[in-house]
């Protein structure tokens, strides 16, 4: 059976289903398909920080710009699909004052709020925080719940005109006469779909879609542990403020909090070693900043996969375990046109954070929509998405689009989870 549609998303996690829904609402007809369910790639097993863009600021001032306008656009559309938590930066004593000092200039450089408390203030705010701190930096960081994003987004474009397919694997792309002419997908779905533009958001597993349509996409993919400890009564992300390194972040969710991240170089993002050393050194880390980490029971370990692009990677030096640049942390997005590959209607979308996916997303469907000739402003940025106020309304969605994914696991209802194993 064939699946006619004016332009085929691949790829389910944030940036895909942004594209979807923005393209949807300026009435595109847009098929979107993932191979799973939604948000099970790199977007629904991240550590899910809304950045402030603080994290940034030192280092990439266009990072930080893009971050502080979108955390603010996210907390306006996007209601229970985030925790307002607040954030921190904590300097230990061991800790270059000088850094401190460059990310707090950056911050009152770009916009971003941010408020220096010493240490005894700091532990007033958060008494778990290490004696060890000697001043803080508060930032409006926050918390992102994947899950409910995604599908909240995927909600939205189908009420625009969407098609949203689950467990619809892309088994192979035809390429006639210079261009797309056919997908075939495969699993639930089982038929082709033809489209007159096809965009390929599947992250770390861009290179391998793009192969299919005879394209060379180079991702350099780096995994990253997360732990999640029960750990009731944290309020604001606990961030190390240093040099960007293994193990610099506490994020808290509402009775658990995840710690998190190593950054390994990894061939597959499908096959990896999943290795005790990166969860040790989570808790070695994280308890310098709170010492009751230490020795808590572990709730859940997994592990993402970052959708880095590999030209980009390369020019900045990054490597396994890297610090600072080495670490690549200040990454933009890339869309790229591979009409320039001999292959007219089809682009791949790579790179960036979940805190930007809807930037990327209107980045993406202003391309899509230059091409095709269609009219029209994205409006993703004004209009809040559905059951934004509802928690259980979202993850009625999250059980629809079998979005539940480890990130925010231990946020979403027993209602929604008995309904995704239905």
């Amino acid at each position: 059976m064939t699946h006619q549609t004016t332009v085929l998303v691949i790829g389910g996690g944030g940036t895909g289903v942004g594209t979807a829904r923005d393209l949807a609402m300026r009435g595109v007809d847009v098929t979107l398909v993932e191979r799973s369910g939604l948000a099970g790639g790199t977007t629904g097993r991240s550590h899910g920080l809304l950045h402030s863009g603080a994290r940034y600021a030192e280092s990439d001032p266009e990072g930080a710009a893009e971050c502080i306008e979108e955390n603010q656009i996210i907390r306006e559309i996007a209601g229970e699909c985030i925790g307002d938590s607040g954030g921190i930066f904590v300097q230990l004593s061991e800790d270059d004052p000088e850094y401190f000092e460059a990310k707090l200039e950056g911050c009152q450089e770009h916009g971003i709020p941010a408020e220096v408390i010493d240490g005894d203030e700091a532990r007033d705010r958060v008494p778990e925080l290490s004696e060890d701190v000697v001043r803080a930096m508060v930032v409006p960081d926050g918390v992102i719940y994947p899950s409910r994003l995604v599908a909240a987004n995927a909600a939205s474009a189908e009420n625009h005109g969407a098609t949203v397919l689950t467990h619809a694997p892309v088994e192979g792309i035809t390429v006639s006469d210079g261009a797309v002419s056919s997908v075939e997908i495969g699993g639930e779905v089982n038929e082709t779909i033809e489209a007159d533009y096809v965009i390929n958001a599947t992250g770390a597993w861009a290179g391998e879609c793009a192969a299919l349509a005879g394209v060379d996409v180079e991702m350099q993919p780096t995994k990253g542990v997360m732990v999640s400890v029960d750990y009731e009564g944290l309020e604001p992300v606990i961030n190390r403020c240093r040099v960007p390194d293994d193990g610099d972040i506490i994020i808290p969710h509402q009775t658990q909090v995840v710690l998190g991240t190593t950054s390994v170089a990894v061939d597959d993002p499908d096959e990896f070693d999943e290795e005790q050393w990166e969860v040790q050194k989570m808790f070695e880390e994280c308890a310098d900043m709170m010492p009751a980490i230490e020795g808590r029971d572990i709730d859940r370990t997994w592990w993402g996969v970052r959708p880095l692009y590999a030209p980009d990677e390369a020019g900045r030096g990054s490597k396994d375990s890297g610090k600072g640049n080495e670490r690549g942390i200040s990454r933009g997005f890339f869309l790229l046109d591979h009409e320039q590959d001999g292959v007219e209607n089809f682009a791949s979308v790579v790179g960036g954070k979940l805190t930007t996916y809807r930037m990327m997303a209107e980045a993406t469907a202003d391309h899509v929509a230059d091409v095709l000739g269609v009219e029209g402003e994205s409006t993703t940025a004004t209009e809040q998405l559905p059951g934004a106020d509802d928690p259980e309304e979202l993850d009625s969605l999250v059980a629809k689009y079998r979005a539940r994914q480890p990130t925010d696991q231990d946020v979403i209802s027993d209602l929604g989870e008995q309904a995704a194993d239905d």
